[in-house]
């Protein structure tokens, strides 16, 4: 017998429901690993005030206690357990029992975009090492004889909206390129165009990132449906305060046709 038929096996004969009948919600769950996996059922009595992480962990304790979830801070902060919650990325810690229609089924499945180790646990390395490509953040010398800058507010809040992000990737998990064109060789993701742009747009940055978004990062790819955004839980607008500008800056420096004959004057490709 396999491993993941094992794991299956052991999942279904103790998927065994509560004695108390009162606010029964079924799950389907899935188990499995990247050999192979089914959705489980699960039956949970959820309590006023639970969250979907909640019932997760109840199924851990009555039910299932190999249940593999990632989850750290239960505060929408860490950004550790992000899933699938009928069909939509979320954050479980963050999704409201009592959001949910309560004369359905919740499925629950692990990322999609990103390579399966077990149950509802994703490989999701292939985000750090992304980022380690992106050209750090490089200061300008200081304005003032003490080692202070002097900026303006307006250049400094607006990256403090970027700063919120948590890394919980839903992001990169709902965005087609990498979602159904596979495209991670040629395109690093929502959240790493926003990285970027928060350097770009720091005013005390000088570095040139716009050549590595034409040519290396695929922000071409990118073509601003929002969906992003719609599943970031710190609600940033990654978009339109994001994707949008450095789209702009692309445009504006290798796509003007002003700026194309500078170029070509200065011997730039």
């Amino acid at each position: 017998m396999s491993t993941a038929t094992a794991i299956l096996t052991e999942a279904i004969t103790t998927s065994k429901p509560p004695a108390d009948t009162a606010n029964l919600v079924q799950f389907r769950i899935w188990r499995g690993n990247k050999e192979a996996g089914a959705f489980v059922e699960y039956t949970v009595n959820v309590t006023e005030g639970m969250v979907l992480l909640d019932c997760i962990h109840r199924i851990q304790a009555e039910q299932a206690s190999d249940l593999a979830c990632r989850w750290n801070c239960k505060a929408g902060k860490c950004g550790s357990c992000s899933a699938e919650i009928n069909g939509k990325p979320s954050l479980m810690c963050m999704t409201r029992m009592d959001t949910l229609p309560p004369d359905k089924v919740v499925t629950v499945e692990p990322m999609r975009s990103f390579p399966l180790i077990r149950d509802l646990v994703t490989d999701v390395s292939w985000n750090f090492r992304v980022k380690k490509t992106i050209k750090p953040f490089k200061p300008r010398k200081p304005d003032n004889a003490d080692g202070s800058w002097t900026m303006y507010q307006q250049d400094i809040d607006r990256v403090q909206e970027f700063r919120k992000c948590i890394e919980c990737f839903l992001c990169q998990d709902v965005c087609h390129v990498i979602r159904d064109h596979h495209k991670e060789d040629e395109f690093i993701g929502p959240r790493f165009l926003m990285y970027t742009a928060a350097l770009e747009m720091h005013p005390l940055d000088t570095e040139n990132r716009v050549g590595d978004l034409k040519n290396r990062d695929g922000i071409g790819y990118c073509n601003i449906t929002k969906c992003c955004t719609k599943v970031c839980p710190e609600h940033i607008g990654i978009t339109d305060n994001a994707i949008i500008p450095m789209k702009e800056r692309v445009v504006d420096e290798f796509y003007d046709p002003i700026t194309r004959l500078f170029r070509i004057f200065k011997g730039k490709k």
